[in-house]
């Protein structure tokens, strides 16, 4: 008779729902790495590195590098599994603070400004069409990305089902897409036109190569894969964590690195460097010059990708104001969940309305300068932690650990193209670091600041009463057992 009533009351709890098995989590990582970038500039690591084969080294390098970080991660996931993932780890590992102010860059300007820049490619090639011998009208396509971020937000609210459904489904999109480049691509080497490939051919370079240019090729490579991660922001709505999280890291980073050097070859079986250099959208150029009268295929390719990743990001960072509102370092109404669909709805219209924002100000691109630096600054803190966590608690139970040498090998990596970047765009990364650190005032007034004037508290007690009543939320009951760390005395370390 107890264990029903444990039954029944374990079923009743309002609590995020665990719907994301091991082929959405897959989706998840492989939709928000392929976006519109290996579509459309891959010309960036081509420039970098000088030559067609040193290119492709760098592809092949990148998905290494990244598949150390992903493993990195995966420790991290499943020893502190707790949905949010950079923030989480590096708030339990080195206090509020520094947890607050990856949350308040991500917050206020990466995520955000990522969504509008992705939204506006989709809104772009959809409209491509119907204005072929201009560039579409600057409203135009904010109405459309506009309403397309909108679209999702609703679907985001209403079921973490159909998110994840939408998201497998535009994840095969992309890989099919793909797919076709690789196979036009090998028809083309197999016919011989491969003459870009030969090793005699491949490593002309057309300039001299520094370690500074390769630096910056790996640089643009890793933006392209960026996105990695982001499985651990939903780690409490993985069914099993501990075991699909690892899986999932294991099965889809491999897959994109192959994916990604197979594409490029492809690219570069039907063209030149100068040509691939010269084009802006290299899918589409590929596409006009060997699908003929099926060229349109790439532009809704891309669409449909950036399509997919518009909801993948919708999905992961508002999951990230959720964590952050649940730790309280955000205003505790965007903790809630809706008491029948169990989605995150205050977070969502958070994310969505500061997307819009953002599309609204039109600076976008120069913003997405300070947000890659910003979001791979974050990498190389969050597996530093796990190198201090490592130190300070040995006997922490961990169901995978990897071996040091690989964030000691990641941390080595990262703080080289770290360096290279303030060495050549000191500008960008100094104004990165300073809408950063304008998160350390509001800390301390929002979060350490507990003795304000009784009327914030009323006010604030308020609007979360208010925002209750108007999306329907309430606060989440959790499972202490699947977010708490593990201790020694769960598991044998």
């Amino acid at each position: 008779m107890e264990d029903k009533e444990k039954n029944s009351s374990k079923s009743d709890r309002v609590t995020l729902k665990k719907e994301i098995g091991l082929l959405s989590a897959c989706a998840i990582i492989i939709g928000n790495i392929i976006g519109s970038g290996i579509f459309i500039s891959p010309k960036g690591v081509l420039e970098h590195a000088g030559s067609v084969g040193l290119s492709l080294i760098v592809w092949v390098c990148g998905g290494g590098i990244c598949a150390l970080g992903s493993m990195c991660y995966a420790e991290l996931g499943v020893t502190i599994p707790k949905s949010g993932g950079d923030y989480s780890y590096v708030t339990e590992i080195f206090g509020g603070l520094v947890g607050f102010l990856l949350l308040w860059s991500a917050v206020l300007i990466m995520y955000p400004t990522t969504l509008a820049v992705i939204a506006l490619t989709f809104s772009n090639y959809v409209l491509q069409p119907a204005f072929q011998n201009c560039l579409p009208p600057f409203i135009a396509t904010r109405l459309l990305a506009t309403i397309c971020i909108l679209f999702l937000t609703w679907v985001n609210c209403s079921s973490v089902r159909w998110a994840t459904r939408i998201q497998d489904v535009f994840t095969v999109g992309k890989l099919l897409a793909l797919a076709l480049i690789i196979v036009v691509g090998l028809v083309q080497i197999f016919r011989g036109h491969y003459d870009a490939l030969r090793p005699s051919v491949a490593f002309e370079f057309s300039q001299d190569p520094s370690v500074g240019q390769i630096a910056l090729a790996f640089l643009q490579a890793s933006f392209a894969y960026s996105g990695w991660n982001f499985l651990n922001y939903v780690t409490e709505e993985v069914v099993e964590p501990r075991k699909n999280l690892p899986r999932a890291i294991y099965i889809s980073i491999p897959l994109v690195t192959l994916v990604y050097t197979m594409t490029n070859i492809a690219y570069f079986s039907s063209m030149t460097p100068e040509e691939l250099l010269a084009s802006n959208a290299v899918a589409v150029t590929f596409g006009e010059k060997l699908l003929g009268m099926f060229s349109w295929v790439m532009p809704i390719s891309v669409a449909l990708s950036t399509f997919g990743g518009i909801n993948g990001y919708l999905f992961t960072s508002s999951r990230l104001c959720f964590s952050g509102a649940r730790e309280g370092h955000l205003p505790y109404l965007l903790a809630m969940i809706h008491l029948k669909n169990c989605t995150p709805i205050p977070a969502l219209l958070v994310c969505c309305i500061a997307t819009i924002v953002i599309l609204c100000i039109g600076e976008t691109h120069n913003l997405i300068n300070y947000v890659s630096f910003i979001n791979y600054l974050s990498y190389g803190v969050t597996i530093a932690g796990l190198l201090y966590l490592r130190k300070k608690r040995p006997n922490l139970a961990r169901p995978i650990k990897v071996n040091m040498l690989i964030p000691i090998t990641y941390m080595i990596f990262w703080a080289v193209l770290l360096g290279f970047s303030l060495y050549s765009e000191p500008v960008v990364c100094g104004l990165g670091m300073v809408i950063m650190l304008t998160g350390v005032p509001v800390y301390f007034v929002g979060v350490q600041w507990k003795d304000k004037p009784k009327w914030i508290y009323r006010l604030v007690e308020r609007i979360t009463y208010m925002g209750q009543k108007v999306c329907y939320v309430v606060f989440p009951q959790q499972d202490p057992s699947e977010t708490e760390p593990l201790t020694s005395s769960k598991a044998i370390d």
